[in-house]
């Protein structure tokens, strides 16, 4: 395969990619430590981490009318959302700089007879403006909630703003001429310009040569037919029903019926009035602890397992805080049976199923005892076992996952999902939080929406293909001499009953391997050699690899080490490719290790 340059996006020439290509050891330290000739190169980024450009550009063009040079604006679906980055900044920043931060909302000027268009997909932002030096205070707050909007949503509403459309709530609006909606969502505009669900794009002003590109070819070539607005809350239907039950290859959006009666169930109880979709997995598991806080009172939770760095950060900084249990061993669950038994009492267990980039798997037979016991929900994210794989649900009170991995697998859009057990005993009491939570339940935007049901049609056929690769190159590294550990749910000795208790009669161990070798220099000089697409997130239908733990806890390695998370571990999700090419790859860059010296 050709080597995608620094700093192109993953997939190449695609505007809205969710991976960043960092093609060697080098690349990442520099990425981390902020090296110019690095950071000059991106064209984007994972989004929590990388404000996408288009964003950027929307948040400075509020500024230039709303606010002053010493300003920035963070920008989101909500005004509730807004308002708790706002609190946010407030509690955490420095206090002589936070008596300023504002939430500006902006809201549609459009004249009457387009309003039922537009509103389909409700293209509102409120801006969080404060001091520009309170920028790494708002980014937390960006990345760990996951409440930011999405680079197509800010693509399309600062066409808005530039021309007169949307405009902030508080202020005189500007009297309108134009008697259409925006022409990315009109089925024939009034000077005959065919619009995005025509599959063609019209010009906008933040329209660039690949977003024209990826917009039409993934209309024309994957849908295969026009699109009307309408079919946006069809395709959210569809993929609430996915999730829920039965999923299916293939689906005819415009024979959905989203007013129907939910009869489609799987054989849990789950109904697709169950599940909550969210604009990606993060927000799905902030929400998820809000809703629990909300239900359930302020209580600590529990981090149980070493955790993805933000569901960590969650906890510990939205509420009353959390323990943490970074090993996740049965030693772990003895002491927090011990804290139990003397009289502590806990919100949640937030766990992940199996543990992200160690591969361990938590007993969850053993929690489930626990919380029933000592009354503490559980919240399995279940993002790397799958639910084709595994079946965490009869264990868990709530199952968060991130659509952008595998369940999409074109690592183009973002998604979340929450999915409430029916069987929980504290369903009823987070149904009604749910159920109220109705600005959390509608900031995923229409077109990531659109494209995220496209997407996962196939998810069942990836995953076994995966399933299947991702073995046989766990089996050539364990045969390697250079190579320490292979950490994978199979070949866990302690954790894989654990499981093996949750996986399905045809599931398999998932499609994600972390690996250790005798030396660094092996390490480096294999990563720089493979021929993969190399940057960050995982569950892409293509092959990636990542210095995980450089990425994720480069400034927290001694921290990471304390719980067995080498510095130098490699990570690789395996995608859809030929097995035995696949391999072949994993030979040659082997080969290059070996030729470092034993």
């Amino acid at each position: 395969m050709s080597v995608i340059e620094l700093g192109d996006s993953i997939p190449s020439l695609t505007s809205h990619a969710v991976s960043m290509s960092l093609p060697t050891w080098a690349d990442n330290v520099g990425y981390e430590e902020g090296d110019k000739q690095i950071w000059d190169k991106l064209t984007t980024g994972y989004p929590r981490f990388f404000i996408h450009k288009s964003i950027d550009a929307f948040a400075d063009a509020i500024i230039a009318r709303y606010g002053n040079p010493n300003q920035k604006a963070m920008l989101f679906p909500s005004t509730t959302s807004a308002q708790r980055c706002r609190d946010f900044i407030k509690a955490k920043g420095e206090p002589s700089l936070t008596g300023d931060v504002e939430v500006v909302d902006m809201v549609l000027h459009i004249e009457e007879e387009t309003s039922e268009i537009i509103a389909k997909i409700s293209p509102s932002i409120s801006a969080v403006i404060y001091h520009s030096d309170l920028f790494p205070v708002a980014k937390q707050y960006w990345q760990h909630s996951g409440d930011g909007i999405s680079s197509r949503r800010a693509e399309f509403c600062h066409s808005l703003f530039s021309d007169g459309k949307l405009v902030a709530a508080a202020l005189p609006q500007p009297v309108m001429n134009q008697k259409k909606g925006p022409k990315r969502y009109q089925r024939a505009s009034i000077d005959n310009t065919p619009s995005l669900l025509d599959n063609k794009v019209s010009p906008k002003r933040n329209s660039n040569a690949a977003e024209i590109q990826e917009s039409t070819q993934f209309l024309e070539e994957r849908f295969g037919r026009n699109l009307d607005i309408s079919l946006i809350n069809n395709a959210k239907v569809s993929l609430r029903r996915r999730i829920a039950g039965p999923l299916t290859d293939e689906v005819n959006l415009a024979a959905v019926k989203p007013s129907s009666p939910e009869k489609t169930s799987s054989s849990h109880g789950v109904t697709p009035d169950d599940v909550y979709l969210y604009p990606c997995g993060m927000n799905a598991i902030f929400n998820t602890h809000r809703m629990l806080l909300q239900s359930r009172g302020q209580r600590k939770s529990i981090s149980f397992g070493f955790p993805y760095v933000d569901t960590l950060k969650i906890l510990q900084k939205f509420g009353p805080g959390c323990i943490f249990y970074g090993h996740g061993s049965s030693e772990d669950l003895d002491d927090l049976e011990a804290r139990l038994q003397a009289g502590e009492r806990y919100l949640a267990l937030f766990c992940e199923f199996p543990g992200n980039p160690l591969l361990n798997t938590p007993d969850l037979k053993r929690i489930r005892k626990l919380a029933e016991a000592y009354d503490f929900a559980v919240v399995v994210d279940d993002t790397i076992g799958t639910s084709i794989n595994v079946h965490v649900l009869p264990y868990a009170d709530i199952v968060v996952s991130s659509l952008t991995k595998i369940f999409s697998g074109d690592c183009n859009v973002m998604g979340g999902s929450a999915i409430l057990n029916p069987q929980g005993r504290y369903y009823n009491s987070l149904k009604k939080a749910y159920e109220a939570d109705h600005e959390g339940n509608n900031n995923y935007w229409a077109e990531d929406i659109i494209f995220m049901e496209r997407n996962s049609r196939d998810f069942i056929k990836r995953i076994k293909k995966i399933n299947h690769t991702a073995e046989a190159i766990c089996d050539l590294l364990k045969s390697h001499p250079l190579v320490k550990d292979v950490y994978y749910p199979k070949y866990n000795p302690s954790t894989k009953q654990f499981y093996d208790d949750c996986r399905t009669p045809d599931g398999g161990y998932g499609g994600l391997i972390s690996f250790v070798f005798h030396k660094k220099e092996h390490a480096i000089a294999f990563y720089d050699r493979i021929e993969t697409a190399k940057g960050p997130s995982l569950g892409t239908n293509f092959t990636l690899t990542s210095p995980y733990v450089l990425l994720a806890h480069y400034w927290e390695l001694d921290w990471a080490g304390e719980f067995g998370v080498p510095p130098d571990l490699l990570r690789v999700s395996v995608g859809v490719e030929d097995t035995e090419e696949l391999v072949s790859r994993f030979v040659v860059a082997l080969k290059a290790a070996e030729a470092v010296g034993y």
